[in-house]
């Protein structure tokens, strides 16, 4: 069964109530740091805070959702007003003197970690970016393709970083090209730059040439050098959720080059392939690591259900299903969708727990840590509500 025009008016109803209504509510505008800028966003069930240290990735995200959501939904100044906080707050406070910026900072903005890649960067390129559209900022509109340049040359440029491991048993990553296709399809569509279209292209041909296993089928997190498979714990270990994510980000630039066949193909085959690693048959719900030879993977972790993925999929699957028409994508969607909203969402406090034990009992109440905050669940409702508007047209 698929979905009737009925069904998916009432999901686009959905989605619109909980982003506005839930989500978002939870977080803003409590979350905003009023004495020093920012977002105070370790937070537990009921919104209490459990920790006044900052994120910095999570601080560029939520301003990019308050960014686009008056960008998108209503140009409420409150939101204006937040993504500003957050936009002053990284750009006065998140650099190092060497230009990179730093992961974890106190609450107002003292340094505490570094980590040895730049994500963060990329999570400021598309808080300013989304900023700059809202307010006509020129200078965050600066800001943005400045640090998206400094994002290509760290991704393309060996040695800008510290290694973390020996050079033994190079390895390089899907994360890498995954979220530097979404960043800069963000960049583009909110302000603009001539370098997106080639790059998202080498990106894309990196993922297909080097991560997605026809054969077995198979996307994988991690390969060598030359794209085989490393028979070692780390480099069998697969993560469903995360390369479901990106076979939206492809999917999604499917859409935008007018339903490319091509590019339909690629991101329908890397859903198919991790839905089937990673849909748990027994419980329900996405499992978190997998092993590619379903031998046993080494982090205790492995077949909880965190939030993100869950996200990632709903979007992915709906997506699937816009594009292509076909019911198994409707199947999953509701599949994934009513697990998730079942298990994952607090309906006293409002937003979603993080984190599950396999048979879908919570493991821990916290709502925001040093990964989770206002992003991958807001971005999720937020994006299918645009979705199902075109959908419902």
């Amino acid at each position: 069964m698929g979905y009737t025009s009925k069904d998916l008016q009432e999901l686009q109803e959905f989605y619109e109530h909980q982003l506005l209504n839930d989500t978002v509510p939870f977080w803003f505008p409590r979350s905003v740091d009023q004495e020093f800028g920012g977002y105070l966003l370790m937070r537990d069930q009921d919104g209490s805070l459990i920790d006044d240290d900052k994120a910095v990735w999570i601080q560029g995200r939520a301003a990019w959702l308050l960014s686009t959501l008056y960008n998108t939904i209503e140009r409420k100044q409150k939101w204006l007003d937040g993504a500003k906080s957050g936009i002053d707050f990284l750009n006065n406070h998140c650099f190092d003197t060497d230009g990179q910026m730093f992961f974890h900072v106190t609450r107002d903005g003292k340094p505490i970690r570094k980590r040895r890649y730049f994500f963060s960067e990329t999570f400021a390129v598309i808080a300013n970016a989304a900023y700059a559209k809202a307010s006509g900022d020129e200078a965050a509109a600066e800001k943005a393709r400045y640090l998206f340049g400094k994002c290509i040359e760290y991704a393309t440029t060996p040695g800008l970083f510290p290694p973390k491991y020996a050079d033994t048993r190079p390895s390089k990553g899907i994360g890498v090209p995954m979220i530097m296709m979404n960043t800069a399809q963000q960049l583009r569509e909110n302000i603009g730059d001539p370098r997106c279209d080639e790059w998202i292209d080498k990106w894309i041909n990196e993922i297909e040439t080097y991560f997605v296993k026809d054969d077995i089928k198979c996307v994988m997190e991690q390969v060598a050098p030359d794209g085989s498979i490393i028979d070692h714990i780390d480099g069998r270990t697969l993560n469903p959720g995360h390369a479901i994510e990106g076979a939206w980000f492809i999917l999604h630039e499917a859409k935008y080059r007018n339903n490319d066949p091509k590019l339909i193909a690629l991101g329908c085959k890397m859903l198919d392939y991790m839905w089937e690693r990673g849909w748990d048959r027994e419980h329900g719900g996405i499992m978190y690591f997998r092993d590619v030879y379903d031998k046993p993977v080494q982090e205790y972790w492995q077949d909880m259900k965190f939030w993100w993925p869950h996200n990632e999929v709903i979007i992915a699957t709906l997506l699937a299903y816009s594009i292509t028409g076909d019911q198994k994508y409707a199947e999953w969607h509701k599949l994934v969708h009513d697990y998730a909203y079942k298990h994952f969402y607090d309906k006293d406090n409002g937003e979603w727990f993080g984190y599950l034990h396999r048979d879908g009992s919570i493991a821990q109440t916290a709502k925001g840590n040093l990964f989770k905050g206002p992003f991958h669940l807001p971005r999720q409702e937020w994006y299918c509500l645009q979705l199902l508007k075109e959908i419902n047209k």
